[in-house]
């Protein structure tokens, strides 16, 4: 047994260094000296070769959603390499479809810049910015999630979709020795637009998290891109709107909500909350004030794990249970959900088998 466990140590340990020879051998014998990104065949850069095409769009200054500080593991940073980028690694397969392998979509954090490469973005990734800002207030939610608001710099603006999300940068810190970003969806109104407001759980071990929870303070400085994503909105209609949420989910709903009452928007609108006990629940008082002054809104909050002692007398079990029991057709509705993947996948098969169109069920998986 000790034979085995010393052998596995030892291949496991060549491996390693032969990964990193490697590596080093590219970045040295290999001199790629400058090599022309051609963008959408219209904008040209020209970068030192040799580095990811994540990292090299980058550094100018054109940010790619990418939340696992590319290292190939969250599949987010995928654009359209036309030519130049060689052939693609088994690490870009797990996250890429047969139709996107076909249309010569990669992981950019994989694609290496090593000859010229013309590529396909969407126009709307050339407004994102990267932004200094400073953390104004940093609000419990519950025991394990935080509001915080950011403010930005004098001057500086930030133009947003109700829905979309930023990437948010934790820098190095005691038990962390790399900066890495992650994505979290805007709270706030899109009308205010010198402050964000992020809703953030506690991941035990997630970096960015664990920075936010425990290290990162009022008045401290932070860097962000943004804003991403086309989980957003649907205006100009006069469906009946679902909304469903767990947890840190509330977060893109909130905008939503507060979009519908800045624009006095008569459109009737029902939000889903899931939580495990009454003291997951939070921001009651504004769902409150949603209700009193939103044209048709109700909040329904549904408690998966209460007991007599909580004293619950609202809904029970968890949020498909709640959809199935008030909605009945899905005529003339659209719904967004925004949670983690296994609530999304229940919500979504509950809403088709109610009426709703696939293509009017719009969510946000984390």
């Amino acid at each position: 047994m000790d034979t085995i466990i010393i052998t596995t140590i030892t291949i496991t340990s060549i491996t390693g260094i032969l990964a990193f020879l490697l590596t080093l051998a590219d970045r040295t014998i290999n001199n790629y000296g400058e090599v022309k990104i051609t963008i959408n065949d219209e904008k040209e850069y020209i970068v030192e070769g040799g580095s990811s095409l994540l990292s090299s769009l980058m550094e100018q200054q054109i940010f790619i959603p990418s939340a696992c500080g590319g290292k190939g593991t969250c599949g987010y940073c995928k654009v359209k390499v036309l030519e130049g980028g060689g052939t693609v690694l088994p690490t870009e397969t797990p996250f890429l479809t047969d139709d996107e392998l076909k249309s010569h979509v990669r992981l950019s954090c994989q694609c290496k810049v090593k000859q010229e490469l013309k590529i396909q973005i969407p126009e709307e990734l050339f407004n994102v910015k990267e932004y200094e800002a400073t953390v104004e207030s940093i609000e419990d939610m519950t025991s394990v999630i935080k509001k915080l608001r950011i403010r930005l710099k004098e001057g500086e603006e930030i133009n947003f979709k109700p829905g979309q999300y930023i990437q948010l940068k934790a820098p190095k810190y005691d038990g962390n020795d790399e900066e890495v970003y992650r994505a979290y969806s805007i709270a706030s109104p899109p009308s205010e637009k010198n402050y964000i407001d992020l809703i953030i759980g506690y991941v035990p071990n997630g970096i960015v998290t664990t920075y936010v929870h425990q290290f990162l303070k009022e008045g401290d400085t932070v860097y962000f891109n943004g804003p991403y994503g086309d989980f957003c909105y649907q205006d100009n209609n006069d469906r009946e709107i679902i909304m469903v949420a767990v947890g840190t989910g509330m977060a893109p709903i909130l905008s939503i909500l507060y979009h519908l009452k800045e624009n006095n928007i008569k459109r009737k609108a029902t939000f889903y909350f899931g939580a495990k006990t009454p003291d997951d629940l939070f921001l009651l008082d504004e769902m409150k004030n949603f209700e009193e002054t939103l044209f048709d809104f109700k909040f329904i909050p549904t408690l998966s794990r209460v007991t007599e002692e909580h004293n619950w007398f609202g809904e029970k079990g968890r949020v498909n249970n709640a959809l199935e029991k008030y909605v009945e057709d899905g005529e003339n509705k659209e719904a967004y959900l925004c949670g983690n993947p296994p609530m999304i996948d229940t919500v979504v098969n509950v809403l088709k088998k109610i009426g709703i169109p696939e293509e009017l069920i719009f969510f946000d998986k984390f």
